[in-house]
């Protein structure tokens, strides 16, 4: 695990280009997947029923919803990432978005967090940030993105 301490606005240019933050591993279990299945009325057979999964999917096995690996954006970084205290921060968006690798049930996953991008929105700020969610011993990572936020004093 990689942290960062952001102790100022400012303190975001000069990061620029570099890998800020690397977050601990957390599970993708199947309690989270059911969970999440229920949130969003999304229960096709490929995340919720582990045995079909397991006869007739490609899988082996249930996997979790691609949006529920892109809504753990925010524990990854905020469990990696220590920013100064602002008045909101919030989503802007994404510029791209791939799910490249299935996550299965039980599987961990992590976020690698390089930081492509800031602009002054005086006030506040616009991030950029290029992220990897990997997938605990494959080659390929769940998921990559631009991921797009804003900080308001």
């Amino acid at each position: 695990m990689k942290r960062a301490f952001i102790s100022e606005t400012a303190d975001f240019l000069g990061l620029v280009g570099q890998e800020v933050a690397v977050s601990d591993w957390f599970e993708v279990d199947q309690k989270r997947i059911d969970l999440f299945a229920d949130a969003t009325d999304d229960r096709q057979w490929i995340h919720v029923d582990a045995e079909r999964a397991k006869a007739e999917s490609p899988f082996g096995g249930t996997i979790a919803h691609g949006f529920l690996t892109l809504s753990m954006l925010a524990l990854l970084f905020e469990s990696t990432v220590e920013l100064p205290a602002t008045g909101m921060g919030v989503n802007y968006g994404f510029n791209k978005v791939r799910f490249t690798a299935p996550v299965r049930a039980g599987a961990r996953v992590r976020g690698r967090f390089l930081l492509k991008e800031v602009q002054d929105l005086n006030p506040g700020v616009h991030l950029v940030w290029s992220v990897v969610i990997e997938i605990e011993g494959s080659d390929r990572p769940a998921c990559v993105l631009e991921w797009l936020t804003r900080r308001y004093p």
